[in-house]
């Protein structure tokens, strides 16, 4: 019988989107992120194309974790009407971009996940999961970990650290236990597994405000210790900086770090990684069906530039895969010293 977690709760609502974009706006930094960018011959950025159309589903999750930019969790309402789920899936098919990338929340609670998976690997794309693992032991969906692979969907797995007291502490009582039975049953069904075919990478974020630890380095540790410890085995680590919004916004303004925070990140501005950044080849859609360069954009309510398509409704490839990609100074997370962003490490 599964045990669910002890969820953190939320001590204050958080400000909006353009709130936290005053704050961050308000701190002192050597170089904003433009000028960063123009320093490494990368400014206006741009995209070098549409290749992954990531969908957010909503802001419900059986989680609520202390560093999440989305502040998600079990008391949010927010989930994608069937219309913007339609004109997603109108989108994949009438234009050639190879991957669909499903994030949330927990996107598997959106009442037509399975629909939006079934109908876009028939159109021949690749599908990703962002997957917070726990989802999988509620017994409403325990199909989850058989659907996934049967539908040959890359699961990309959180998990903050391969110690239960860190996860626990970041992500509630009993998460850590619930990701490892989790992961175990989707190895049994060939995730992760040499020539299987099925993906199973896992993503984790360090548990304060500093830079998460060179990825070629991680890796060999995750894998050992989740083999020896637990039986566990996966493709990739990624390692994804924690980014100065929401909750940890929050955090960070609690402890008086944000500046120094914004500063570290500013510091460890890498022009490789700039290059690299997932906002170049990704566009974002809202629960709404509002247009965002990324996802960390879109819980900033940063939208696409005023001068193309704002909503998946009105989506014109060209004039997307052309627009100038906005910027601020959360933007220097992803470029932090070996780069981060919804894929992990982009440059070594």
């Amino acid at each position: 019988m599964t045990v669910l977690p002890t969820l953190h709760k939320r001590r204050h609502a958080l400000a909006d989107g353009r709130a936290q974009r005053t704050r961050l706006d308000q701190v002192p930094l050597e170089r904003s992120f433009p000028a960063a960018l123009a320093g490494a011959g990368l400014w206006p950025l741009r995209p070098t194309g549409i290749e992954t159309l990531q969908v957010n589903l909503g802001k419900r999750c059986n989680q609520t974790c202390r560093h999440c930019h989305v502040d998600a969790g079990p008391d949010r309402t927010e989930v994608m009407p069937t219309a913007v789920l339609d004109a997603c899936l109108e989108v994949l098919a009438a234009h050639d971009i190879p991957t669909l990338d499903i994030t949330g929340g927990a996107p598997e609670l959106h009442p037509e996940f399975r629909r939006l998976v079934t109908a876009a690997r028939a159109l021949g794309r690749h599908v990703i999961d962002r997957c917070n693992l726990t989802i999988t032991r509620l017994p409403n969906y325990r199909y989850l970990p058989a659907f996934l692979a049967d539908q040959g969907v890359e699961i990309i797995a959180s998990l903050p650290c391969y110690q239960e007291g860190n996860t626990d502490a970041q992500r509630g009582d009993g998460v850590f236990e619930d990701s490892i039975a989790a992961l175990r049953e989707l190895n049994a069904l060939g995730y992760g597994r040499p020539g299987s075919g099925l993906v199973l990478n896992l993503v984790t974020n360090p548990l304060g405000p500093v830079l998460p630890p060179a990825q070629e380095k991680a890796e060999p540790e995750w894998r050992a210790q989740l083999a020896k410890n637990y039986g566990v085995v996966f493709n990739r680590l990624l390692n994804l900086t924690n980014m100065p919004i929401s909750r940890f916004l929050e955090s960070l303004d609690d402890e008086g770090r944000t500046a120094a925070y914004l500063a570290k990140l500013e510091r460890a501005f890498n022009p490789a990684a700039a290059a690299q950044v997932m906002c170049r080849s990704l566009l974002s859609v809202g629960w709404d069906g509002r247009l965002y360069d990324c996802d960390f954009n879109q819980q900033l309510e940063l939208p696409v530039a005023s001068r193309v398509p704002r909503t998946i409704f009105e989506f014109e490839a060209a004039a997307l895969a052309g627009r100038e990609i906005a910027v601020a100074p959360h933007c220097f997370g992803c470029t932090a010293g070996a780069g981060s962003s919804c894929g992990g490490a982009l440059h070594g």
